[in-house]
C-alpha cells in the first residue's frame, strides 16, 4: 500500500462513490481499486464544477472529492475552488503537488499556499504518517460549520511512498454535527416574530444544506409569514405555495420588491445575508434584521443584524416551532390577509409577462423557452439550473420550482460555463432524475468540449443554448469596439458539435417546435445520450419596456 492507496482507502470509508479529474494523479488509479469511478473530464475546472452539482444535489450529504495533477493541473482547478468557496459548497479537493525537494523551487506552484484564502481550509501533508489524522481533520472542516471547499495537497513522492495498516487504523471516520441554537435568542425571535407586523424570511442554502425545508414550511404555515429564496437558496421552499414570493436574484418578480419594501422585520434562516450584485439588495432602514446561521462570520457581515444567533437551521428552527407552538394563543389574526395579497399580486406580474412566455416571435423570445420549459417537464423529478448572464437572470424569475433541489441557483460569483458541470454533477448524485441546464454562447464556448464527457460517461443531460449570436448586453459597455469591430459577435454551429462529440443535436427556430424538441433529448437522455438543443433567439433588448419590472 502506498500514499495514494491509503487515502483512497479512506475515501472509500467516508462513502465516495465518484472521482471527478484530470489528467493524471496516482489517486485516480487508487482510487478505481477500491471501486471508486474516475470521472475523466477535459478540463480541471470541469472535475469541480461536477463536484460542486453532485455536492448541491446532495445537500451535502454525499462526498464529492477531485484530484489533478500537481503543478499546471491544480492551477487550472483554482478558479472553480474559488466558485465553490464563494458559494459555499463543500467538495475536497486533493491536488498533487510538486515532489518535497521541488516544492518550494520557483515559479512552482503550491496549493497549499496559493488556494488558502479560496478555501475553508487548505494544507499539505508533510509526511506519510500525517494523512489518517489530515484527512481526519479535513473531513471535519468539510462536513460542520458554514460549508466550503477543502484543499489537502499531497506531494507527488508521498503518493507512492510506501504505507502499512497501521497509517490505515489510526484512521477514524467523521459525522456532522448539527448544534442547536441557544434558547434565550429564540425566545427573543419569538418574540420578535408575534409583535411584528410584516415580518419576511429570507430563507438561504443553508436550510437545503440541514435538510430544513419541511421545518421552514412548517414555521411559514403556523405563522402566516411571507417567503423569499436566496439565489442559492431556490428550491428549499415551494414556490407555488400560497407564502411564497419567489427568488431573490438579481431578476425576481416584483412581489418580491413590495414586499421587502413593506416588511418590519427580516428574518435570514441559513444565509449569510451576502450583498452582490447578481443578488437582491435588502433595504434595512425602519427594519429588524434577524440572522440564523451556522457561521458567526455571517452575523452583520454585510447587513446590520440586531439578532444575530448560531445554530443549524433545521436543529434550531424546531425549538422555535416550539416555543411559537405553546404561545399559540397569544397570536392574532393581523396577517391572516398575507395569503390574498401575495396571489393577487403574482397574479397581476405573471399576466403582464404572459405575453413573452407564450410568445410565437421569431427568432424566438427567450422567455418563451423558459415558459415552455416549465410546462413540459416534471418538475418533481427534474433538475434545472442556469449559466452565468441572461440566461441566469431569465430563468431566476420565472422557472417555479416546487421541491428541494429542484433548481441550482448559483452567482455569487459567475464564472461562464459552470451550468454544463453543475448539471453533470447532478444527474450523476441523481441518475433517475432529468437534468437540464440552459446556457448562452459565451457560456458554452467556455466548455464545449465537455461535452464530450458527458457522451464518454453516459451522462444523460440536456444543455438548451439560447443562440443569439452575441455576448448579450455588452454592447452598451463597449459602443465604440461594438460598433466598428463588432467585438460582441459570436458564431458556431452547437447542434453540429454536439453530433461531432457523439450526442444528439437539434436546432430549434420555431416557437412551436420547443416543447417536443425538449421532449426528445429528455428521452435521449434516458438511454444515457447527452443531448443539446441550440434554440434560435433574439437579443433580449427587443423585449417592450412597459412590463413590471422584474430588476
Amino acid at each position: 500500500m502506498n500514499g495514494a492507496d491509503l487515502i483512497a482507502k479512506i475515501l472509500k470509508m467516508e462513502g465516495l462513490e465518484i472521482l471527478p479529474a484530470f489528467p493524471h494523479s496516482d489517486l485516480i488509479d487508487s482510487c478505481a481499486k477500491e471501486g471508486i469511478r474516475p470521472i475523466i473530464v477535459r478540463q480541471e475546472r470541469q472535475a469541480l464544477h461536477i463536484a460542486d452539482g453532485y455536492t448541491r444535489i446532495s445537500a451535502g450529504q454525499r462526498l464529492c472529492c477531485t484530484t489533478v495533477q500537481y503543478g499546471p493541473g491544480s492551477e487550472n482547478a483554482a478558479g472553480a475552488v474559488a466558485q465553490c468557496y464563494a458559494d459555499n459548497v463543500p467538495v475536497l479537493h486533493i491536488p498533487g503537488g510538486y515532489p518535497a525537494h521541488d516544492a518550494h523551487v520557483s515559479p512552482n506552484y503550491r496549493a497549499s499556499d496559493s488556494q488558502r484564502t479560496i478555501t475553508k481550509w487548505c494544507a499539505t501533508v508533510p509526511d506519510i504518517g500525517r494523512i489518517p489524522l489530515m484527512m481526519q481533520n479535513a473531513m471535519s472542516v468539510l462536513r460542520n460549520g458554514r460549508p466550503g471547499p477543502v484543499t489537502l495537497e499531497v506531494p507527488a513522492d508521498l503518493f507512492v511512498s510506501e504505507a502499512g495498516a497501521e497509517h490505515l487504523s489510526a484512521y477514524r471516520t467523521v459525522s456532522r454535527s448539527a448544534p442547536v441554537a441557544d434558547t434565550a435568542s429564540l425566545e427573543h425571535l419569538a418574540d420578535i416574530l408575534l409583535d411584528a407586523e410584516n415580518p419576511v424570511i429570507v430563507a438561504g442554502q443553508g436550510i437545503l444544506y440541514s435538510r430544513a425545508c419541511e421545518a421552514l414550511r412548517n414555521l411559514a404555515d403556523m405563522m402566516k409569514i411571507p417567503v423569499i429564496s436566496t439565489l442559492n437558496g431556490k428550491g428549499c421552499f415551494p414556490e407555488d405555495h400560497e407564502l411564497s414570493l419567489g427568488c431573490g436574484g438579481g431578476s425576481r418578480p416584483d412581489v418580491v420588491n413590495a414586499y421587502l419594501d413593506k416588511a418590519d422585520v427580516l428574518v435570514g434562516l441559513g444565509t449569510s445575508f451576502t450583498r452582490s450584485e447578481y443578488i437582491t439588495p435588502f433595504p434595512t432602514r425602519g427594519k429588524r434584521i434577524v440572522q440564523l446561521t451556522n457561521c458567526e462570520n455571517d452575523i452583520g457581515k454585510d447587513y446590520p443584524a440586531d439578532l444575530g444567533i448560531i445554530g443549524d437551521a433545521r436543529a434550531s428552527m424546531s425549538v422555535l416551532i416550539d416555543i411559537l407552538s405553546a404561545r399559540a394563543g397569544a397570536r392574532d389574526g393581523r396577517r391572516q390577509h398575507v395569503v390574498r395579497d401575495i396571489f393577487e399580486m403574482k397574479q397581476r406580474f405573471s399576466q403582464a409577462w404572459r405575453p413573452l412566455l407564450e410568445s410565437d416571435e421569431v427568432p424566438i423570445n427567450p422567455y418563451r423557452v423558459i415558459g415552455d420549459l416549465m410546462k413540459t417537464v416534471d418538475r418533481d423529478r427534474t433538475v434545472v439550473t442556469h449559466d452565468a448572464g441572461s440566461p441566469r437572470d431569465q430563468m431566476t424569475a420565472f422557472f417555479e420550482t416546487t421541491i428541494p433541489h429542484g433548481y441550482i441557483g448559483w452567482g455569487k460569483t459567475t464564472q461562464l460555463g459552470m451550468g454544463l458541470g453543475l448539471v453533470q454533477g447532478a444527474k450523476l448524485a441523481r441518475p433517475e432524475w432529468d437534468a437540464i441546464n440552459v446556457m448562452g454562447d459565451a457560456a458554452i464556448g467556455m466548455v464545449g468540449m465537455d461535452f464530450e464527457t458527458g457522451v464518454r460517461n453516459r451522462i444523460g443531460t440536456t444543455t438548451i443554448i439560447l443562440k443569439n449570436g452575441l455576448m448579450g448586453g455588452y454592447s452598451k459597455y463597449h459602443p465604440n469596439a461594438s460598433e466598428k469591430y463588432g467585438i460582441e459577435v459570436l458564431g458556431g454551429d452547437y447542434r453540429e458539435l454536439a453530433q461531432a462529440l457523439g450526442g444528439y443535436g437539434e436546432r430549434v427556430e420555431r416557437p412551436r417546435d420547443i416543447a417536443p424538441a425538449i421532449k426528445r433529448a429528455l428521452k435521449r437522455n434516458r438511454e444515457g445520450v447527452p443531448a443539446l438543443l441550440e434554440v434560435v433567439t433574439r437579443e433580449e433588448s427587443r423585449i417592450p419596456k412597459n412590463l413590471p419590472s422584474c430588476l
